[in-house]
C-alpha cells in the first residue's frame, strides 16, 4: 500500500508540470498589460514600460517561468502586485469560504442524493422512481447560478428568512457561519446531489439483480438490512467515485456562486485577479486548485480499499 501512494504522488508531479505550463502561456497571450491596469488610463508608453521591467515582465517568457517554478519548488508562489501580499497568504485568507461552502454543499447533496438514489432502485418503474428521476433530471439542467438568484429572490428578498450575501468566518459561531452559505450551497450542492442520485440508482440496480441478494431474501432478511447492509455496501464503490469527483467539482466551480452571493472565497479572489491581471495570484491558485483537486481523488482511491477489502488484495 505505502508504495500504490508514493507511485499515485510521484504520479502528481507531470500533471502539475502541464497545469503549470498551460496555465502560464494562456495568462501571458492573454490580451492586456498589468503595468497599464496599476497606472491607470493616463500613463504613458514609456511608464508602462518602465514598470514592466521593474516587475520582471519583458524578460522571454521562458526565464519568466523558470524564475516562477523555481519559488513554487520553495513553497513560494511569488507576491501579488495588487494586494502586496505573498500569492500563499492570499489563498490562506480565501480558501477557508470555499471549503467551508464546498463541504455544506457536499453534506448537502449526499443527504439529498443516497435516499433517493437508493429508494428510487427500490422502487424501479413505479411513479416514485420516475418522480425521482425527474427531479433528479431538472436539477441537473438547472444552472446553479441560475437556481442561485432564484432563492435570493424567494427566500432572501419575499420570505427574508436567510441573508441574500455576505459570509461570516466560523469564529463567529456556527449557526451565524451555517445561515450564510444555505443558500448558496443549496444552489452549488444540487447539481452534484442529481449527479449522485442517479449514480445511486444505476449502482443499486446492478447490485440488486445480483444472486447473493436474492439468497438473502430467500433467508428472510428484512428488506432495509438487505438494501443497506447488503446491496449499498457493495453498490457503494461507483458512488464513492462519484462523490469524490463532484467534490472536486464543487471546489474548482465555486467561481459563480461565490460571486453572486459575494463570498470572499477563491472563486472572488481569481475573478478579481484575473480582472486585474494579477498573474502571480492566478497561476498559484490554479495550481493549488489543481493539487487540491488531485489530492482528493487519492484519497478516494485510497478509500476504496477500506470500503471494499479485495481492493486492497488487489494492490499487493
Amino acid at each position: 500500500m505505502l508504495a500504490y501512494i508514493v507511485k499515485r504522488l510521484l504520479s502528481i508531479i507531470p500533471v502539475l508540470f502541464v497545469v503549470s505550463v498551460v496555465i502560464f502561456i494562456i495568462i501571458h497571450i492573454t490580451p492586456g498589460d498589468p503595468a497599464a491596469t496599476i497606472l491607470g488610463m493616463e500613463a504613458t508608453p514609456a511608464q508602462i514600460e518602465q514598470l514592466n521591467e521593474e516587475l520582471g515582465y519583458n524578460r522571454p517568457l521562458h526565464e519568466q517561468y523558470i524564475s516562477w517554478v523555481g519559488g513554487v519548488f520553495q513553497g513560494d508562489l511569488g507576491n501579488s502586485i495588487f494586494m502586496k501580499q505573498p500569492v500563499t497568504e492570499a489563498i490562506q485568507e480565501h480558501i477557508g469560504p470555499t471549503l467551508s461552502l464546498a463541504i455544506f454543499a457536499q453534506v448537502i447533496a449526499l443527504i439529498l442524493a443516497i435516499p433517493f438514489g437508493v429508494i428510487a432502485a427500490y422502487k424501479r418503474g413505479s411513479f416514485t422512481d420516475t418522480t425521482l428521476m425527474s427531479v433528479s433530471l431538472l436539477g441537473m439542467a438547472v444552472p446553479s447560478f441560475l437556481l442561485g438568484l432564484l432563492l435570493m429572490l424567494v427566500v432572501g428578498v419575499k420570505l427574508q428568512w436567510l441573508p441574500i450575501a455576505g459570509y461570516e468566518p466560523l469564529s463567529e459561531g456556527l449557526i451565524e457561519h451555517l445561515k450564510y452559505l444555505v443558500l448558496p450551497a443549496i444552489s452549488l450542492g444540487t447539481i452534484q446531489a442529481a449527479l449522485i442520485t442517479r449514480m445511486t440508482r444505476s449502482s443499486m440496480l446492478d447490485v440488486l439483480n445480483l444472486n447473493y441478494i436474492k439468497t438473502a431474501r430467500a433467508k428472510g432478511l428484512k428488506e432495509w438490512n438487505v438494501l443497506l447492509k447488503h446491496a449499498f455496501r457493495n453498490a457503494f464503490l461507483p458512488i464513492l467515485t462519484v462523490i469524490g469527483q463532484t467534490f472536486g467539482t464543487l471546489v474548482t466551480g465555486a467561481v459563480v456562486v461565490e460571486t453572486i452571493f459575494n463570498i470572499p472565497g477563491l472563486g472572488q479572489l481569481i475573478i478579481n485577479s484575473i480582472t486585474r491581471r494579477d498573474y502571480t495570484v492566478i497561476q498559484g491558485v490554479v495550481l493549488m486548485v489543481t493539487l487540491l483537486y488531485v489530492f482528493i481523488n487519492l484519497l478516494i482511491d485510497l478509500l476504496y480499499g477500506v470500503v471494499d477489502p479485495r481492493v486492497r488484495l488487489d494492490r499487493k
